[in-house]
């Protein structure tokens, strides 16, 4: 019988340990009833979503309670690093919001590398839809929020409404089951990730006050020496790695956001395998000829086996937990805590109002009316066993910006805490509301339609990386 994943057996433990099981997959009553329970939980796709509103929901009532002063106190707290007289000083807010969330931007990269050179990006036809879709949903929310807000300084936010957050979104179709057919499913994601290259382009452009030439040059350097060191086949992590962190500093001195350094890394990561598949197989069946493995056979077999997968697809593989269950949760619990004692004003401020009505009408009537003018053109076709309405309720559910929408709310008024926490209610209401409405459209459309196919046998293609 086979092991499963993880280290758990469903076999006695003599058939399969020298000297007993691993802690997690013993019987013992902690292993039993709270770590294994824990991590099947945190395999399931909406999982990073509860952690993400958990800790928004900590982050709210923390920051509402009579230890409110200890919030900002405390994500406030300065934390400062010399490096020769080129060293930063930050708060422990801007360190979650510049280092930390580099590594969600570049699962964002990895993810979209991906489905450039191996998913459904990479087919015209297939992507033609949402893409245009995406387009829709992000110009018009953009605009409501001008015609609410003006061009003034409320104006400047006019990037929070454009954002979908991948990890809300995906969480929330999920909570509905084979309701959905798994072709409904691949056009909110592939949507939501045009929506990402969409938002990441409008921080670099839009969201950059100035810039150190000098600065921004040694960053562009040292990308272009990633990609000769990917030419000459070097193959080393750790010389990456260094190279990457030396990136982030210099985009952070150049005054370009530092975690665009993630997303630059993340589309220059090799989507090939470096090795065929059946070499791998070939020496497998070879070492184990003979029934056993020796050290020397064990460290090549492991290289090969992880060689025959693509470096953007272990990445991911790797990275995801760490983004989805580490950083976006510890973003959420630093940037949603926001005082609500003047709630009744803020929410009807224009900027929180242009944020509510560009997320929860703009992006359905964007997606849905650019979906239209495609179909209509023959540019693309709904996805299978899709109809019109329910493609208002995706285009609902993509309204839930949350995580790069309070990132963007972070960027646009630097010199008015007042309006960035309106932005950040705004953000939240709106996402709420985009969700409630997504859900009621959904089933209503959903109501008398036959199960669809199994999700699970499209888990791989429909797990988001960690937005």
């Amino acid at each position: 019988m086979p092991i499963t994943p993880h280290g758990s057996s469903d076999i006695a433990d003599d058939d399969v340990w020298n000297a007993g099981p691993s802690y997690l997959a013993s019987n013992k009553p902690l292993a039993r009833l709270v770590a294994r329970p824990i991590r099947e939980f945190l395999r399931v796709e909406t999982a990073g979503s509860v952690l993400l509103l958990l800790a928004a929901a900590v982050a709210l009532l923390w920051a509402n309670s009579p230890a409110a002063s200890s919030y900002d106190a405390f994500w406030h707290t300065t934390i400062g690093i010399d490096l020769g007289g080129s060293g930063m000083e930050q708060s422990l807010q801007h360190w979650v919001n510049d280092a930390l969330m580099v590594i969600f931007f570049f699962v964002v990269g990895l993810e979209i590398k991906y489905e450039l050179v191996s998913g459904d990006l990479r087919d015209p036809k297939t992507a033609a839809l949402p893409i245009v879709a995406a387009l829709g949903g992000m110009v018009v929310p953009a605009a409501i929020y001008l015609a609410i807000t003006g061009f003034g300084e409320p104006g400047k936010g006019w990037g929070i409404p454009m954002a979908t957050d991948i990890a809300f979104a995906v969480g929330v179709i999920g909570l509905l089951g084979r309701r959905i057919p798994s072709s409904a499913r691949l056009f909110l994601l592939t949507l939501a990730i045009v929506d990402d290259i969409g938002a990441i382009i409008v921080i670099a452009v839009f969201y950059t006050d100035s810039l150190r030439l000098s600065w921004l040059a040694l960053a562009v350097g040292l990308l272009l020496v990633m990609v000769v060191l990917q030419k000459l086949r070097v193959w080393s992590v750790p010389v990456y790695v260094a190279i990457g962190v030396v990136l982030w500093f210099s985009l952070f001195q150049s005054g370009v956001h530092a975690t665009l350094a993630g997303v630059a890394i993340g589309l220059i990561t090799p989507a090939r395998a470096l090795l065929k598949e059946d070499v791998a197989r070939t020496y497998a069946r070879t070492a184990l000829a003979d029934n056993h493995l020796d050290p020397d056979e064990l460290t090549r077999l492991r290289f090969l086996l992880a060689e025959s997968v693509p470096m953007v697809e272990r990445l991911q593989a790797a990275l995801h937990p760490l983004s989805a269950y580490v950083a976006l949760p510890l973003f959420a619990l630093a940037n949603a805590g926001v005082s609500l004692d003047g709630f009744g004003e803020a929410v009807t401020s224009p900027v929180s109002l242009g944020i509510v009505g560009g997320l929860v009408l703009g992006k359905p009537v964007g997606i849905v009316l650019a979906s239209f003018i495609a179909v209509k053109l023959g540019l693309g076709r709904l996805p299978d066993r899709t109809t019109w309405t329910m493609m208002i309720g995706l285009g609902a559910v993509a309204g839930i910006g949350f995580t790069v929408s309070l990132f963007i709310a972070g960027l646009s008024f630097p010199q008015s805490q007042a309006l960035t926490d309106d932005a950040k209610i705004g953000v939240i209401v709106a996402s709420v509301v985009a969700a409630l409405v997504g859900v009621a459209v959904l089933r209503v459309a959903t109501s008398g339609e036959p199960p669809a196919e199994n999700p699970a046998e499209h888990a791989s293609d429909e797990a988001p990386a960690g937005s």
